[in-house]
Parts: structure tokens; C-alpha cells; sequence
């Protein structure tokens, strides 16, 4: 059954999915510096925290993906627009038609909005808000 992207589901899946880079880009590691930040008990901390938060941020971030691809998936089956098996490069022939007919899902236009607001919201807050590092003579 073809269901319109615009239907109540694949707009929460959309919304879930804007969520989720959310999480993957702020909430990740704002998690991992408090929760290391609760393990330590002094301003010199032991290796521990530190490991903490070098393993946990990608296996936190890599967890969080694997999440958005699944809720990408569901969106591409929920609205019918399934691609077919792409193949990588390295594993086609060199004779092989070099265009792809593969489409990307709608997790790659959530993310690429997402980075592109938070490089704009750094910008922001870098030349207007952060001030000078620099001493002043």
C-alpha cells in the first residue's frame, strides 16, 4: 500500500528522526561529560572519566545511528519507497554502468539539515556571543 510522505507516520518518523540527530550530535556527548563528570570527585580526575567518555561517544553515537537507520528503513517501507540492493563500487565489474540509480533515504536530507543548523548555530554563538580568548594590552 503506497502511503503519502506527508501521512501522520512518516511525518513522526521525520520528526523522530530530526530527534534522534539531535541526540546523536548534543545529547551524546553532553550525556557522556555529565555522567563522567558525577563519576569524578575531584577537579584532577583518574584515566577513568576520560575512558568513559573516548569509548562511549562513538559507541553511543554508532548505537544512536544504527537507530536512525532502522527508523529510516521503516519510513522507506511505510511510504513504498524501497530502493533495490545497492552494490559498492569496489564490488562491481569495471565495465559495469558507472551511474546509480540508488536514492538516498530521507535520513540523509535530516541529517545534512541538521549538521547545517548546527554549524550555523556555532557560528552564532562564535563571532557573536563567545567574545575574545585574547588578552587585552
Amino acid at each position: 500500500m503506497l502511503r503519502s510522505p506527508y501521512s501522520p507516520a512518516a511525518i513522526l518518523l521525520v520528526l523522530l528522526m530530526a530527534v534522534g540527530s539531535v541526540v546523536m550530535w548534543i545529547g551524546v556527548p553532553l550525556g557522556l561529560i555529565y555522567l563522567a563528570a558525577q563519576l569524578s570527585d575531584s577537579s584532577r580526575p583518574s584515566v577513568g572519566p576520560y575512558l568513559l567518555v573516548l569509548i562511549g561517544l562513538p559507541v553511543g553515537m554508532a548505537l544512536v545511528g544504527k537507530c536512525l537507520g532502522w527508523l529510516d528503513r521503516v519510513h522507506s517501507r511505510l511510504t513504498n519507497r524501497q530502493s533495490e540492493r545497492h552494490r559498492p563500487g569496489w564490488l562491481r565489474s569495471m565495465r559495469a554502468e558507472r551511474t546509480s540509480s540508488r536514492r538516498g533515504g530521507i535520513l540523509d536530507k535530516v541529517m545534512i539539515v541538521s549538521v547545517a543548523i548546527a554549524l550555523v548555530a556555532f557560528a552564532v554563538w562564535f563571532f557573536g556571543f563567545a567574545g575574545s580568548s585574547l588578552p587585552t594590552a
